[in-house]
């Protein structure tokens, strides 16, 4: 076991993990990252995912082991019904 003494920055400069300069690359990494990648435009939701999504729909499981988690086979007839 070695024995290291010194402050955080000493350290720090030791080990290679220079505060300031890693301070100073994040905003430029990002800046990179975010140029790089093309930005998708994001696909127009279904009936069913705008159904779904929206809370006044949602129906949940009252009683047994699934309670609490929303049933979907409900859901899904109050839908169909909606729909005529």
């Amino acid at each position: 076991m070695v024995k290291v003494e010194g402050t955080l920055d000493e350290l720090r400069e030791l080990m290679g993990m220079g505060s300031s300069s890693n301070r100073r690359s994040r905003p430029a990494m990002a800046e990179v990252k975010e140029s790089s990648t093309p930005k998708k435009d994001k696909r127009k939701l279904s009936e069913w995912n705008r159904y779904v999504k929206s809370d006044k729909n949602k129906i949940y499981i009252k009683r047994g082991p699934r309670k609490g988690r929303l049933d979907l086979a409900k859901m899904a007839a109050a839908f169909r019904k909606s729909k005529k």
